[in-house]
């Protein structure tokens, strides 16, 4: 346990990431993870191979999802004795299930393994109240046919019969993410023209990388569907300067509208890692190292913003790093609101806010705006949650592959006020 190994990120594959209820509303979180692994294997020629493990997550997802990283890897092509492990943290998990993956190689437990999500907001999980869940368990209990038939029926309502959908809403706060986010932007004086204005340079950004065929080899067509259906190149500030607030929709004061918020998004990811030798012995080639990470959390039931969390993790992470902000070439930074992207911005470059919540002596300043989310971001590409973390580390590794050197920094905010950041490098 104390050996410490470099943990290449070797490449990654997804599948187009689509708008709900469109292209994959039938398929479902199982058969997104099928057909993501299996890209991932043809891609690097893993057929029948063993893994050290498979670890993905999803965060909407039916109960008899509870195995899919190991029911995605036993269909995927690899060997049926790659183990698989399925993990949760909202909309970091798959960057999540590449830190854990890359410890595991860091230690030396293994020397190659899988990371990814998949995510889906169109095959969702509706189910009924407990007092029918009772009810049916009672009369499963009953000893004859007849005395189950009396113990259901038994002072039945048909309101017992409404369904329950997911929850969108923070269970300790009862607001949604997005609420949340609106009360930041007003805490944080984000205008409306700002957020709107970074909606439409990732549109052009992710339309942009299309056109060059950046996403060539890492996005795998399916369901006839070859690239994210939700990017809308032809959008201008003007037509997003027409919707109405998707939130705070009373006040005269909402900024947070469709337009520079995600939407609700259905797809998959997967990366792998591994060591150099690993590697080097399947004639594969290392695009980056993840070199650090760091997960935190905000108190947002008692006053701090539900997805500032970031801003504390990247502060945290830079530290034990030895780095600046400024440090990097690239910043992959997570767009589920346009305006949780400014209000982190702004809190870096806060001299309060850096020395009263992060504890530092001056601001950690400003970033290059040329250099953050060069291929566009969730706001154009979509967010499914437990995807959108692999999808942004096999982003960042192509890129600093492509550049022969560098450094990135990836910051993702999630449900829950929690925070996972990390870094890749490419010496």
């Amino acid at each position: 346990m104390t050996s410490k190994q470099r943990v290449g990120i070797i490449g990654g594959v997804r599948i187009p990431f689509c708008r709900n209820n469109t292209a994959y509303a039938d398929v479902g979180n199982l058969g997104m993870s099928i057909k993501t692994l299996g890209a991932l294997v043809e891609k690097f020629g893993l057929h029948g191979v063993e893994v050290g493990e498979v670890a993905m997550g999803a965060v909407i997802h039916h109960s008899s999802d509870w195995n899919l990283a190991r029911e995605a890897a036993l269909s995927s092509g690899l060997a049926p004795t790659t183990p698989g492990i399925t993990i949760t943290r909202a909309c970091g998990t798959s960057l999540d299930t590449a830190i854990y993956i890359a410890n595991k190689i860091a230690v030396g437990q293994m020397d190659c393994g899988v990371a990814g999500g998949s995510d889906t907001t169109s095959d969702v999980p509706v189910v009924y109240g407990r007092k029918l869940q009772q009810r049916l368990l009672a009369a499963a209990r009953a000893k004859t046919p007849l005395d189950k038939v009396k113990t259901a029926l038994r002072g039945f309502s048909f309101s017992e019969l409404k369904p329950h959908f997911p929850g969108v809403a923070e269970p300790r706060t009862g607001k949604s993410m997005g609420d949340h986010c609106e009360l930041m932007a007003k805490e944080w004086k984000i205008a409306r023209a700002d957020q709107d204005k970074l909606a439409w340079e990732s549109h052009q950004k992710g339309a942009a990388a299309y056109q060059r065929g950046f996403f060539k080899d890492l996005v795998i067509p399916f369901r006839g569907v070859e690239r994210d259906n939700i990017l809308r190149p032809d959008t201008t500030l003007e037509k997003l300067a027409t919707l109405k607030p998707a939130f705070d929709k009373t006040s005269g004061q909402g900024t947070l509208t469709a337009g520079n918020s995600t939407p609700l998004t259905d797809g998959a990811s997967a990366v792998l890692l591994g060591t150099d030798e690993w590697a080097a012995a399947r004639g594969l080639t290392v695009q980056a190292y993840l070199t650090h990470a760091k997960v935190s959390a905000v108190d947002f039931v008692h006053g701090e913003g539900l997805l500032m969390a970031p801003t504390v993790a990247v502060a945290q992470m830079l530290k034990a790093a030895n780095l600046t902000l400024q440090d990097f070439d690239f910043y992959e930074i997570h767009e589920a609101f346009a305006a949780q992207v400014l209000c982190t911005l702004r809190a870096w470059e806060s001299p309060d806010y850096c020395k009263n919540r992060l504890g530092l002596d001056a601001p950690l300043g400003s970033i290059d705006p040329a250099r953050m989310n060069v291929n566009g971001s969730s706001l154009a590409l979509g967010h499914p949650f437990a995807a959108t973390g692999a999808r942004i580390v096999a982003t960042l590794a192509k890129l600093l592959e492509e550049k022969g050197s560098g450094r990135g920094l990836i910051s993702i905010c999630t449900a829950g006020g929690m925070g996972v950041t990390a870094i890749l490098e490419r010496p």
